[in-house]
């Protein structure tokens, strides 16, 4: 059996007293020896390689930008606050830049808000940019942090993200942009990226945009729109994914969903096609209060292959559909072998074709008193990747 167990942490209030002056296109003097950044305040450009301490508590006070040719590495351990309700206040890394964030399971590298009572959308997220292909073209601008990506080099490299925990992200610009909790723009394959958590985001959880990278032990927690999404032509692989609703976790969009999956909506016949390849992966809605409205929408052009995959809607809790692949701007294509559904999770809206079929089972999860998860061996994501994580989960009707 595969447990879990997680503890959402209220981030602890701590006064930053800055050793630098608010100036947001300053850039970063990253200091001597080993270009520590020793000042607490983080915000402008910076333009050489640089290292942030795990000794020194950090606030991102406004755009952190991580220029071409240049590195940021982050200590394992690193705490790095946002200044909470502003909208400009996220760390960025352009095409050419490098963002080198090795945290540990023993000690992870943990974003999140400095607010008392931290919540979803209090700053914006981590939103990098890549050379790897796009089916919007090779110097496209991001939707948010204005960042161009695209290119022709799929093996592009943009570092390493390793046992990152990215909380109360999403801020909203405008009635249609929203940061993500880490957005992938055009991001390629020599990146690393493995043991992840983004939790309590306002908008979604990870996004790709086209790019080619993979990424292995992802789980979205509390998520406010979709957990996993993707579009622009992204082809890289997704394994042990798993992205859960606690009751009690309100903030949501119109239509949030476990999987969304676009390639082009304004043509889906342009290259390339996203085709993205999913391994274990679970979709879990604990929260009887809001509905998932689907588990897997799969649309606009896009084809996906997702091998063994469990939806699971936990007592009163339920989705709309399970998998949607209709959609009035191009349908979608889903091969699926070994999936699985638990609970009431709704019917499939076939548009494009779904080839394989799903399974229901009675026995695939429980929550017991002491708000571990168990899973059935071998079915969905396994959980147990996740103990470093710490988290704790909600059922109380």
């Amino acid at each position: 059996m595969k447990t879990l167990k997680n503890l959402f942490l209220i981030a602890t209030v701590i006064s930053i007293f800055s050793c630098s002056t608010v100036d947001d296109n300053r850039t970063i003097d990253p200091g001597q020896g080993e270009n520590p950044i020793t000042g607490n305040e983080l915000n402008g450009n910076i333009t050489t390689d640089s290292k942030l301490l795990a000794s020194v508590e950090y606030t991102i006070t406004g755009s952190l930008t991580v220029k071409s040719g240049a590195t940021l590495t982050i200590e394992p351990g690193t705490v790095i606050k946002a200044r909470s309700g502003r909208t400009d206040v996220f760390l960025a890394v352009e095409r050419g830049a490098k963002l080198i964030a090795k945290g540990t399971a023993a000690k992870p590298i943990r974003f999140t808000s400095d607010a008392t009572s931290p919540k979803a959308g209090d700053w914006g997220g981590i939103v990098i940019a890549g050379k790897a292909s796009s089916n919007k073209g090779t110097d496209v601008q991001s939707e948010v942090a204005g960042l161009l990506y695209g290119g022709t080099v799929n093996d592009d490299d943009s570092g390493e993200l390793s046992y990152i925990i990215a909380e109360y992200t999403g801020a909203k610009i405008n009635g249609e942009q929203e940061f993500n909790g880490i957005s992938f723009f055009g991001v390629g394959s020599k990146t690393i990226v493995n043991n992840i958590v983004v939790s309590d985001g306002n908008d979604d959880g990870v996004e790709f945009f086209g790019g080619t990278v993979n990424v292995n032990n992802v789980y979205c927690a509390n998520i406010g729109d979709d957990m996993f999404d993707w579009t622009e032509g992204y082809s890289g692989t997704i394994t042990n994914a798993f992205g859960v609703r606690n009751d009690g976790f309100d903030t949501a969009s119109n239509d949030p969903r476990g999987l969304e999956g676009d390639s082009n909506s304004a043509d889906i016949t342009a290259l390339p096609i996203s085709k993205p390849t999913l391994k274990n992966v679970t979709i879990l809605n604990l929260n009887p209060d809001v509905a998932l409205t689907g588990g897997a929408e799969i649309r606009r052009g896009t084809e996906a292959t997702i091998d063994n995959i469990l939806f699971a809607a936990y007592g009163t809790a339920s989705f709309g559909n399970r998998i949607d692949t209709a959609d009035g701007n191009g349908n979608g294509i889903l091969t699926i072998t070994n999936a699985f559904a638990q609970g009431n999770v709704g019917n499939d809206k076939i548009g494009g074709a779904i080839t394989g079929t799903v399974t229901t089972i009675t026995d695939g999860i429980t929550v017991p008193s002491n708000n571990t998860i168990t899973t059935k061996t071998g079915v969905g994501a396994d959980l147990s990747a996740f103990a470093w994580a710490n988290r704790t989960f909600v059922v109380t009707k």
